[in-house]
């Protein structure tokens, strides 16, 4: 008597636990059933694309040879994969002993068992303070906050999918794209709304990969309705192919059921270094919309609001005042009248101007109007004892690369420079000056003679 499929496939499992770590036979192996064994073609059922995608790049030699030790070298190879939604299967094929034709069959069910319950407790991530009640509208912003609200306001209109939100820093990308996702949650609470920064999709992708959870990762992504992610340029600094790769999966497969995809960066996709063509291309396929930085109507707007919230009366001129000198983000704007609250508090003082003047040139990059790359240049260049023109080569040396460093930070921090700005001065990437700036936060959180290097040459800049 021959010796069923399912027999010769616990076969196969036998060949891969044999010849792979027990991590990778559990993350790869263990989630593989197999279907029927007809005609010489081999039927598999395995979780998602994705996964299909990953064996055929990590194992196929290992495949092949299980497959020709068990089944002989004529078996054909098939792979069935689940849909997120009741929808039907479809079938891809990868190499084994040759190419196996795509197949579709709607006989096996459609239900995806990684899914999670729907009454299952659900953190969005979201900050409730971020609303459109609150976000001052203006000419910088209203394109982006008109389509914004349109996908808050009707989530099955799917026109803008994906959109994608640029603009420099302290703009509003972050309440923006947040409060799409508060006004979802309020007309639906039951929505899967989630809100994730690049970086922690990263730590979250690095996790689950250590302990052999990428399915679990995977699948837990695909059951996101809508999906808002920020900062998604920190998706293309440092070695992060394996990720990249991750996301293009879950994004295509949210956009082919129609869940809707959010992006925040701090520059429109056609600028973005470190992507791969593929990724790039799909932060495309929607709309793009741009942040600019907030006009003098918008800045006064956001210091009256941000006054009223804390229950000040602020007085014209002062209002004036500030919002003629803070002038690129609104984040500094609020952070002034957070000061003068504070200031009046403590020194028991009405908010005048006098009082502002100080808190003003204390809080923004002070003279930052006056600072340019060549101050920045000469005040590194002196302080490390270096010729400026090294600061430009290629040079590795350890006391040159931290100088170069120091350079990029400071450009951006002190003379309010672009990253690309920035690459264009030095010679480098877009995605190098933003590595190599935080990089160094990173490295000054733990390293107090490098921060009083930073403060000196601080000093020496604005005296």
């Amino acid at each position: 008597m021959q010796p069923d499929h399912l027999q010769l496939w616990e076969n196969c499992r036998q060949f891969f636990r044999e010849n792979v770590p027990p991590q990778q036979f559990a993350t790869w192996f263990e989630p593989i059933t197999s279907v029927r064994l007809e005609n010489g073609e081999l039927f598999l059922q395995v979780p998602s694309p994705f996964f299909v995608e990953q064996l055929e790049e990590r194992y196929p030699q290992l495949i092949t040879a299980a497959l020709r030790k068990v089944y002989g070298p004529g078996v054909k190879l098939n792979y069935y994969f689940y849909q997120v939604k009741n929808e039907p299967d479809t079938g891809v094929s990868i190499r084994s002993s040759e190419y196996s034709p795509v197949i579709r069959d709607t006989t096996l069910p459609a239900a995806n068992p990684f899914a999670e319950p729907d009454n299952k407790p659900f953190n969005s991530q979201l900050n409730a303070k971020y609303n459109f009640e609150n976000y001052c509208a203006g000419s910088s912003n209203a394109i982006a906050r008109t389509i914004a609200e349109s996908i808050a306001n009707d989530p099955s209109n799917k026109t803008f999918n994906p959109l994608f939100i640029f603009g420099p820093t302290g703009v509003g990308k972050t309440h923006l794209i947040q409060a799409v996702g508060n006004r979802i949650k309020e007309r639906n609470p039951r929505a899967r709304v989630l809100y994730v920064t690049a970086r922690f999709f990263q730590s979250q992708f690095t996790a689950a990969n250590h302990k052999g959870q990428i399915n679990n990762f995977f699948h837990f992504y695909h059951s996101i309705d809508t999906l808002i992610m920020d900062d998604v340029q920190d998706l293309g600094t440092g070695n992060k192919a394996d990720t990249q790769n991750t996301f293009f999966h879950i994004f295509n497969q949210l956009h082919q059921n129609n869940r809707q995809i959010i992006l925040s960066s701090d520059c429109a996709p056609s600028e973005m270094d470190g992507f791969e063509a593929r990724l790039l291309s799909r932060f495309k396929w929607g709309v793009s919309a741009a942040l600019e930085k907030p006009d003098m109507q918008l800045r006064r707007d956001v210091l009256m609001h941000k006054a009223k919230q804390d229950g000040l009366d602020l007085p014209a001129d002062v209002v004036d005042y500030i919002a003629e000198n803070i002038t690129d983000s609104l984040r500094e704007l609020e952070g002034v009248v957070a000061s003068l609250v504070a200031h009046a508090a403590v020194l028991n003082r009405e908010i005048s101007l006098d009082l502002a003047r100080p808190i003003v040139a204390n809080s923004i990059r002070r003279n930052r109007s006056q600072v340019n790359f060549e101050m920045v240049t000469a005040a590194v260049s002196e302080y490390f004892k270096l010729q400026p023109d090294v600061l430009f080569t290629k040079s590795r040396k350890r006391e040159i690369s931290d100088a170069r460093q120091v350079l990029m930070y400071l450009a951006k921090k002190m003379a309010g420079m672009s990253l690309k700005s920035i690459g264009t001065k030095i010679g480098r990437t877009h995605a190098t000056v933003h590595y190599a700036c935080q990089a160094l936060e990173e490295r000054m959180s733990l390293d107090k003679e490098l921060r009083d290097a930073i403060d000196a040459i601080n000093r020496s800049i604005i005296g």
